[in-house]
């Protein structure tokens, strides 16, 4: 494919937040050999939703763009840049990440529609949101989040202990307070639980982590890392058996995949696209939203059945080599050469 790419995301590393998607994609396109435009790293919204539309009337002539589409109010910075790639016959890829965008097409169905029904077509990183698409009669294509397998060192765990990993942004759409009961519930029967958070503050939801764990008396068995590199929270992750994704939407996450590269055995809520990533006791365990009970039988569960922890250990790593970027490129490359010139 002769045209550029303009990638159109929340590039806001620099500003302390969690890479996106597109962060990595970015790199692994340009090293495909592709040349790539990014936007934007501006931290001001308003200055970010400007830059996003100036990138892509800049640099119209010969390009593609591939516009990041989440569910919070992130959905209109998708909506107003594929206006201006239908302003100037620019070909565009919504891809889709908002765990909650059957829910925001339902509330904005005509601009939905719009973006959605215009596309050259919309990458659905799981078959939750692929679904969607088609219920409405949109051209979709699955193109799932994608790791570097070769990062993420498998250990097979076999005897659990109660060493819990959470690695995702404090924001209550994430729940993360959640995790701080889970914890208090199990420190009763395993007093040598633990349980290392790993994320930057989004919302304020960190602050109240702290708060209930010192409410609660379990603060002295809870670190709060912040945000760390990929490298580091992996060299943490080695220490621990159990991760737990507390999430009340989702889509593909990222981090669920890592952690079942690392062969820890995963246990999330059943929402959005995650039942189409873990197959509930198989490769790891599913329990309802919001509720601690399920998630501490779960976890009892885990370390009390050693055949179990080996299997679902085993089968999350196998999982995850699926999601491979030797894999997912050709999916990628295959979709920029079906675009006319």
């Amino acid at each position: 494919m002769n045209r550029k790419i303009i990638y159109v995301d929340n590039f806001l590393t620099g500003h302390g937040q969690t890479p996106t998607t597109g962060t990595t994609l970015v790199k692994l396109f340009k090293n495909e050999g592709y040349t790539v435009i990014q936007t934007s790293k501006k931290q001001n919204k308003a200055l970010r939703l400007f830059d996003m539309l100036f990138t892509i009337s800049h640099n119209r002539l010969n390009s593609v763009v591939v516009i990041a589409t989440y569910s919070t109010s992130a959905f209109y910075f998708a909506w107003m840049c594929g206006l201006c790639c239908r302003l100037f016959y620019i070909p565009y890829i919504p891809c889709l990440h908002g765990g909650n965008l059957p829910d925001r097409i339902k509330g904005s169905p005509k601009k939905a529609l719009q973006l959605f029904g215009n596309s050259y077509i919309n990458v659905s990183v799981s078959g939750y949101l692929h679904k969607s698409m088609i219920d409405h009669n949109w051209n979709s294509l699955v193109i799932p989040n994608n790791i570097s397998i070769g990062a993420y060192p498998f250990r097979q765990r076999t005897n659990c202990a109660p060493a819990i990993l959470w690695v995702r942004s404090f924001h209550q759409i994430y729940n993360p307070t959640l995790g701080i009961r889970i914890l208090y519930t199990l420190l009763k029967t395993y007093p040598g639980a633990t349980l290392t958070m790993v994320g930057p503050d989004k919302d304020g939801s960190l602050q109240q982590c702290k708060a209930l764990a010192k409410e609660l008396e379990v603060d002295h068995r809870v670190s709060f890392t912040g945000l760390l590199p990929r490298e580091q929270w992996v060299a943490l992750a080695a220490k621990c058996d159990i991760f737990i994704n507390t999430t009340n939407f989702d889509n593909l996450p990222v981090s669920v995949v890592e952690a079942m590269a690392l062969g820890l055995i995963t246990i999330s809520t059943n929402v959005g696209g995650v039942p189409y990533l873990i197959e509930n006791n198989q490769n790891g365990l599913l329990v309802p939203a919001a509720n601690e009970a399920a998630f501490v039988e779960a976890i009892f569960r885990v370390l009390n059945n050693r055949s179990l922890c080996e299997r679902l250990s085993i089968a999350a790593r196998t999982k995850a080599e699926e999601f491979d970027w030797a894999n997912i490129k050709v999916l990628w490359n295959r979709l920029f050469n079906s675009i006319p010139e």
